[in-house]
C-alpha cells in the first residue's frame, strides 16, 4: 500500500514522516504541498468552487502517482475530500469521532477562520453534539512569519476560555498539535496528526 499526503502548510511533511515512522513503517508514502490552497481560501474567507477543483485535481494526481489512500492534512480544504471519489481521509475526521465519542459539548479551537466552520460541522455530523467554537486572532500569523512563542501564547489563552464551557477541546488544525502537550486543560485536548495516522494504520492493516 502507497499512502500520499497532501498538505497546505510546509512544516507539516515532517510532523506526518514521523508519526508514519512509528505507525506504518513499512508503508510506502510520498507527500504533496500546495500552499496556495489554504493562501487562496483564506483571501476568499471560505473554500471556493475553483479550490474545491484544484483539490481533486491534486488527489487525482495523487491517485496516478500510486497513492491507494490520500491523506488531507487541511481542515479547511477538507470539504472538498468529502465530495471527492478518490480514496482520502480528512485527518481531522478520527479526531471528530473521538470528540463526539467523549462528550456532547465539543469546543473547536484554531488559528484560522476558515477552518472553524468545516471542522464545527464535521463534529456536528458525527453525533447529537453543541459545538462551541473560538478563533485564537493573530496566532496563525505569528507561526507564519516564525513567533512560535507568540503563537503558544494566543493558543493557550484561546484555550483557557473554552475549556470552561466544554466536555472536550478539539485543535482544528494539524499545525497546532506540538503545543498540545504543553497546555494545561482541566478538559482532554485532542490534536489530529496521532489520531489521523493511527486510523491510516488500520486501514493499512484492514488492505492487508
Amino acid at each position: 500500500m502507497t499512502v500520499a499526503f497532501l498538505h497546505t502548510v510546509t512544516t507539516l511533511p515532517a510532523v506526518f514522516d514521523e508519526l508514519a515512522d512509528e505507525l506504518i513503517p513499512d508503508v510506502e508514502r510520498f507527500h504533496l504541498v500546495d500552499e496556495s490552497l489554504l493562501i487562496n481560501t483564506r483571501k476568499a474567507g471560505a473554500l471556493t468552487q475553483t479550490t474545491r477543483s484544484r483539490v481533486w485535481r491534486h488527489l487525482d494526481s495523487a491517485v496516478e502517482a500510486g497513492a491507494d489512500l490520500v491523506v488531507v492534512t487541511c481542515s479547511s480544504i477538507g470539504p472538498a475530500v468529502d465530495e471527492s471519489s478518490v480514496h482520502a481521509l480528512r485527518i481531522d475526521e478520527p479526531m471528530a469521532d473521538e470528540a463526539v465519542r467523549i462528550g456532547s459539548r465539543v469546543g473547536v479551537l484554531a488559528t484560522l477562520a476558515t477552518t472553524l466552520g468545516p471542522t464545527a460541522q464535521l463534529i456536528a455530523r458525527k453525533g447529537e453534539v453543541t459545538v462551541v467554537s473560538h478563533l485564537c486572532e493573530g496566532a496563525f500569523d505569528a507561526l507564519q512569519a516564525g513567533d512560535r512563542d507568540r503563537h503558544d501564547e494566543l493558543v493557550g489563552a484561546g484555550l483557557s476560555e473554552l475549556a470552561e464551557s466544554v466536555d472536550v477541546v478539539v485543535l482544528a488544525q494539524a499545525s497546532m498539535a506540538r503545543v498540545t502537550d504543553a497546555l494545561d486543560s482541566p478538559v482532554p485536548i485532542l490534536a489530529s496528526p496521532r489520531l489521523g495516522m493511527q486510523r491510516v494504520a488500520e486501514l493499512v492493516q484492514e488492505s492487508s
